[in-house]
């Protein structure tokens, strides 16, 4: 959300307001979706043309982790999740990959929702800043993944 320095607030950011019509987006689309078969297929279709649409080193990053995440979870089934690739065990969001351009920061992010199993005492990290995958990285992703779904 966006204010000014005097912390009034000014509404949605644009890069905000446009996460969350392709959101509503997404919603509609799966409804009128035929068998879970057919679903799961185009959502993973979805999940791999948001990704090459992506600018080159986002798309490169995101390309590494799906490839990561679906041969480790084979369990988690890609979906898109407010224009962002995600990954859902029984239909509720573990992950997802945020793309820097997607709200113009400086890294992209591999984050983890409340489902992710990842607890580690009172406090742990849900996020993780990307700049690139590799093969450390990759092994990284892939421990987390299999926690997050331990």
């Amino acid at each position: 959300m966006s204010s000014t320095d005097s912390g009034k607030y000014e509404g949605f950011t644009a890069e905000e307001r446009a996460a969350m019509k392709e959101h509503a987006k997404e919603g509609k689309k799966a409804a009128r979706r035929g068998s879970k078969a057919d679903k799961a297929a185009e959502a993973a279709r979805d999940v791999l043309a948001k990704i090459a649409e992506m600018q080159d080193s986002d798309r490169i990053m995101a390309e590494r982790v799906h490839a990561v995440i679906t041969a480790t979870a084979p369990a988690l089934a890609p979906k898109l999740w407010y224009g962002m690739p995600a990954y859902a065990l029984d239909g509720k969001i573990v992950c997802h990959f945020q793309g820097a351009e997607k709200f113009k920061t400086r890294y992209a992010t591999l984050g983890f929702s409340d489902q992710a199993k990842l607890d580690d005492g009172p406090m742990w990290a849900a996020g993780f800043a990307l700049t690139e995958v590799t093969l450390e990285v990759e092994a990284q992703i892939a421990a987390l993944v299999k926690q997050a779904v331990s």
